[in-house]
């Protein structure tokens, strides 16, 4: 009785929804902090690292850390969202190792940002995401995704491209929608 309780899936989806909701808000102020000073920015991370072009690099950062938040927060393309904050978590991790050596008061926000992507990327967004939604909706009517892309690939030169062709019912599974493994689990 009380392992039925304790891991129903519903518990674990809605960790998924916290550890997501919490990471894209906490972590998308410092985005909006970078955008505040981008050469102050540029000059005090970036240039140190030796990095080309580094306010071009810098506005990267910034984009990152807020788009990736958002869609963190939405949970919409919920894994790239999580490898842009995982990317940049990763280079904000070297630059305080090069810096400061490995001091533990600069690396434990950064290493709980890094731990907390890296997590959403290996695990997916979880059941209350738009991700999940998609998927969803592709899962139960996969002729949709087809039709779109024969929709779009119908403005060939040939003048019967636009007829439809009978779908076959012995689909592979990868065709149904493309990158749903990337969207969620």
């Amino acid at each position: 009785m009380l392992s039925s309780i304790f891991y129903k899936s519903i518990f674990k989806d809605f960790a998924f929804l916290f550890l997501r909701v919490f990471t894209g808000a906490l972590l998308i102020h410092h985005g909006f902090e970078k955008l505040n000073d981008i050469n102050n920015f540029a000059d005090a991370f970036v240039r140190p690292l030796h990095l080309p072009f580094p306010v071009t690099l810098s506005y990267l950062a910034a984009a990152s850390e807020i788009g990736g938040s958002w869609l963190l927060i939405i949970g919409l393309a919920t894994r790239l969202g999580a490898t842009a904050i995982l990317g940049t978590m990763s280079v904000a991790i070297y630059h305080a190792i090069v810096t400061s050596g490995f001091n533990i008061y600069l690396l434990e926000l950064l290493a709980l940002y890094f731990a907390s992507a890296f997590s959403i990327v290996l695990l997916g967004p979880g059941m209350f995401s738009a991700d999940y939604l998609i998927k969803e909706i592709f899962k139960s009517k996969p002729d949709i995704a087809i039709s779109l892309y024969r929709q779009q690939s119908s403005k060939s030169s040939t003048p019967f491209s636009n007829i439809q062709q009978p779908v076959s019912n012995k689909r592979k599974k990868s065709f149904d929608f493309p990158f749903s493994s990337f969207l969620s689990s």
